[in-house]
């Protein structure tokens, strides 16, 4: 018994020093953040911001995500908007999906952490054995059945000596906190979604709510017509056109009833109702743009999720290379065995009975025509491959920010002229109105200004929707507000 536990404890004493010595070990390469050229402000900026100084060359990346976006939403002022956006935080399928991969990373990662520990096991197994008459040299035993009862605890545990599980779990977690990133973008990407299916459709109930004006309006012109013909000083072609105008301006507003449908079915999926139970009233106010602060800085690009996700794959597959690496090194196996075995179960608890077996292999692949080789330059390739998604990311956000930016100056340009197009339409018609009741013109007079005057009030409508669209979208490029 002495003998047995002096020979445990040395072989214990023994592993641990191997251990010891060989834990000093580290494969594979550190994680670096690689840099990318980043630009000090947007050139798209506002008008009223100064020139910032150059800040050429490339910058380390540093991503920001973990900042609170809060609910940006609300800086457009709107109580339904508001409402809605808060269903889609806790009933948007497409988020509860996104959190449940969360949750599946998490686990990943635990079970990359598992493999620090070792391996305990424990059993009991019974046999009832008969032997072979054949037997030579155990006469004793040829022919008979005997009882073979066996319990017994086994341990196994390899320790990191190269760091191949310190890299599986580095890569599993970087690949964790990428999905955590991954959780933020959908979030982002459904509440902008959901805010300009929003604003689309209250574009169209202003459209709707132009088009019965119009409506009413050109039937009045067409009573001024109708009168007219009956007195006999105009033609039954005058008429006509002022029937045609009230019938042309009736289908338009039939028509957006298909737009303002699928705006709306699209809200329902979004916060998660079913369609047909889904109903959203009609508002027909116009809601203004929120102003964009001159300068806004181009660190805040570093909030996106995506280009946080994008950077967490690059530590992914860094530690990918540490894996690989750590594939051209021996591995160590402690394993230590020890229960009670006997033929019968009175013998089974007694000293004789016990066994115990340890073990300490370490084993090497001398060969294996390269695959270890071409493993890691797999993974070295797929880092390289993971550094330029990460810079293509960046640049496209930039390229993002920079549309809506530009989008948002142009648009805030074009509704200035746009009113004034409105101005000069609606002053046009009603002359044309006047002329025509006084007998100088003709009625296609005042056709051509009704046409012209309800084209430039839709397209006013539709550049404020179009402003209102730039703006959120600004806010998912920047990753949030901007403030």
């Amino acid at each position: 018994m002495n003998i047995g536990l002096d020979t445990k404890i040395r072989a214990g004493g023994g592993a641990l020093a191997l251990t010891l010595m060989l834990a000093a070990c580290a494969t594979g390469p550190a994680y670096v953040r690689p840099s990318v050229d980043v630009p000090g402000a947007f050139k798209e900026r506002p008008a009223a911001a100064a020139a910032p100084a150059p800040q050429p060359g490339w910058k380390p990346a540093a991503p920001q995500d973990a900042q609170d976006r809060g609910a940006w939403w609300e800086i457009f002022q709107d109580d339904s908007l508001n409402q809605l956006e808060a269903r889609v935080t806790v009933s948007n399928q497409t988020i509860v999906k996104a959190v449940a991969s969360l949750q599946q990373a998490r686990a990943v990662v635990g079970q990359a952490r598992s493999f620090y520990y070792p391996t305990i096991q424990a059993g009991i197994q019974p046999d009832r054995i008969r032997t072979s008459q054949t037997i030579i040299g155990r006469a004793g035993l040829a022919g008979t059945t005997v009882w073979d009862n066996t319990a017994g605890v086994s341990a196994s545990w390899e320790p990191d000596l190269f760091g191949k599980v310190s890299h599986a779990v580095a890569g599993a977690k970087a690949r964790e906190q990428a999905t955590a990133a991954d959780l933020a973008s959908v979030q982002l990407s459904m509440h902008a979604e959901l805010a300009v299916d929003y604003f689309d459709l209250r574009g169209v109930d202003t459209q709707t709510d132009l088009l019965r004006q119009t409506v009413v309006a050109f039937k009045a012109a067409l009573d001024i017509a109708t009168q007219r013909f009956n007195a006999g000083v105009a033609s039954d072609s005058d008429v006509a056109l002022a029937q045609t105008q009230v019938e042309t301006a009736r289908a338009q507003l039939i028509d957006l009833g298909v737009m303002r449908a699928q705006l709306e079915h699209a809200i329902a999926t979004l916060i998660g109702e079913a369609a047909s139970t889904f109903v959203l009233p009609a508002n027909a106010t116009q809601l203004a743009p929120p102003d964009v602060p001159a300068g806004v800085p181009s660190q805040l690009l570093e909030r996106r999720p995506d280009v946080a996700a994008a950077e967490r794959l690059m530590a992914a597959s860094n530690a990918d290379v540490g894996s690989a690496t750590a594939a051209f090194f021996p591995d160590l196996m402690l394993s230590l065995t020890g229960g009670l075995e006997s033929g019968g179960f009175a013998q089974w608890a007694s000293a004789p009975s016990r066994f115990w077996a340890v073990g300490l292999p370490l084993v090497g692949t001398l060969f294996d025509g390269g695959l270890r080789k071409q493993k890691l330059n797999a993974a070295k390739a797929m880092y390289d491959s993971a550094v330029a998604d990460y810079r293509q990311v960046v640049l496209t956000s930039f390229q993002e920010v920079e549309d809506n930016l530009a989008a948002l100056r142009v648009l805030a340009e074009e509704s200035g002229a746009q009113q004034l197009a409105v101005n000069a339409a609606q002053h046009e018609l009603d002359l044309a109105l006047q002329r025509y009741q006084g007998g100088a013109v003709g009625y296609l007079d005042v056709v051509t200004a009704q046409s012209a005057a309800l084209m430039n009030e839709r397209t006013a409508i539709d550049i404020a929707r179009r402003r209102l669209d730039a703006s959120v979208l600004l806010v998912k490029a920047l990753g949030g507000l901007w403030g």
